[in-house]
């Protein structure tokens, strides 16, 4: 994309950020139903990884894409090699996610590095872009599923964004019958 003219859709950029098992991608689909798919859509920084890695390897792109294990055994060799691709070009991910945006609403539902946020923010400009933290407390997230692991957990694509605040909103995603009030708090500021 051209850097020094912002492209005309979408008219706000919602990014999520938040640890493993916080619930960014139950939110992202929920939000989407909420602002139905004529009007919003969601773009993972991540699905352009996730094809080169099953093109690469001959691995099955919908299971890499869900949220189960068969991903989990792939997540370190796939961060390591989207590493080395962002030292050549940190916004490499983020422009092959952005190919597909065609709705007034962009919901990037897996932003991880300050670098994320610098692409979003030089592409289209400050004034589209509404960045919410989404945070949960390790038991919740345990409970979730998740589990620590080095040299996943205690890395870049977890920890950058620990200290990227401000956030436009800081969300606590603690319980489950709480989610109809965190997202009309979403709501309000992308639609305000």
């Amino acid at each position: 994309m051209d850097s020094t003219k912002a492209p005309e859709l979408p008219r706000v950029l919602l990014l999520l950020s938040g640890k493993r098992k916080c619930g960014k991608d139950f939110l992202a689909d929920a939000l989407l139903k909420r602002l139905g798919p004529n009007r919003a859509q969601i773009v993972r920084i991540s699905e352009p990884i996730k094809r080169h890695w099953a093109d690469e390897m001959g691995l099955d792109l919908g299971a890499l894409l869900g949220d189960g294990a068969y991903k989990e055994r792939y997540r370190k060799q796939m961060i390591e090699w989207s590493d080395a691709r962002r030292r050549e070009d940190y916004g490499v991910f983020c422009r092959a996610a952005c190919r597909t945006i065609d709705r007034e609403i962009c919901i990037v539902s897996d932003v991880r590095r300050k670098t994320d946020v610098r692409f979003f923010r030089e592409t289209y400009g400050p004034a589209r872009l509404r960045t919410v933290r989404i945070e949960a407390s390790e038991s919740v997230r345990g409970a979730r599923g998740w589990t620590f692991q080095a040299g996943i957990d205690d890395v870049q694509s977890e920890c950058d964004l620990d200290d990227g605040g401000p956030w436009d909103l800081l969300l606590k995603n603690e319980h489950a019958d709480g989610a109809d009030e965190l997202l009309a708090r979403i709501e309000k500021l992308i639609l305000d």
